[in-house]
């Protein structure tokens, strides 16, 4: 039985100069729930696209499921911080989770071919869009939903591939405090299926939801959400008026 998710062995990592990520060092264990913490620019989106194979480190080994990033990626899911999209282009929420069925095989012979889903994708898309609470959205236009809705759909996008891990970037973005609230439940509820990797710079939503950080901030360093404390965010961020609010959920 597999124990460990994502393993980094001593990775270094630069686009140009200066590096990016120095040695880092860690591993997620399967059915863990991590948050990746850390200033703009400190390498945090870097270390999912590392994870997600779209870059390969200088130096070291990443590893998903004990195999490379590339072949292990069918078994993951991935939300990403930005999209950009015409908001009047006229797709449902249902059509948008479907897109989450397209294999990366079969994903040139879709576009000569034309999307044909079968009735199990359709079952895949309708379920994943119940388990983030959007079942009675399926046929709303996108373009109609608010901004945490919107997320949410793009979410149950991630999982409708039925993903081994789901990882994150920066869920939160541009959604109201009533919206965190109730995502934070829906990937509590996520994480007893799946592992998840969580990039964000909120960490007052990391310290409720979450059961480990992962600060970067070109090196790595691994805690508990407990030992999240004002003087673990002064030497990440490097800056006195750092604050945190709550403390381990559980």
């Amino acid at each position: 039985m597999e124990s460990v998710a994502v393993e980094f062995k001593s990775v270094t990592f630069s686009y140009s100069e200066p590096v990016v990520l120095q040695d880092a060092a860690f591993s997620v264990y399967c059915g863990d729930f991590v948050s990746v913490v850390g200033p703009n620019g400190g390498g945090k989106t870097t270390l999912l696209k590392l994870i997600l194979g779209i870059i390969e480190p200088d130096f070291g080994v990443v590893r998903l499921f004990g195999d490379n990033p590339k072949t292990a990626a069918p078994r993951v899911g991935y939300t990403p911080q930005q999209i950009s999209v015409d908001l009047r282009f006229p797709i449902s929420a249902l059509d948008v989770a479907l897109m989450g069925r397209i294999r990366r095989s079969s994903l040139i012979s879709n576009l000569v071919n034309g999307f044909r889903y079968s009735r199990e994708d359709r079952i895949a898309a309708i379920n994943s869009l119940q388990k983030l609470q959007l079942e009675n959205y399926a046929n709303v236009p996108f373009g109609n939903l608010s901004g945490g809705q919107r997320q949410r759909v793009l979410i149950a996008r991630a999982i409708c591939g039925e993903p081994d891990l789901l990882l994150l970037d920066e869920p939160t973005n541009n959604i109201d405090a009533s919206s965190e609230s109730i995502l934070c439940e829906i990937l509590m509820e996520l994480n007893k299926t799946m592992t998840i990797i969580m990039v964000s710079h909120d960490v007052r939503f990391v310290a409720q939801c979450v059961k480990n950080v992962i600060c970067v901030n070109k090196t790595v360093a691994t805690h508990q959400t407990s030992e999240l404390n004002e003087k673990t965010l002064h030497q990440l961020y490097h800056q006195n008026d750092v604050r945190i609010v709550l403390h381990d959920h559980r």
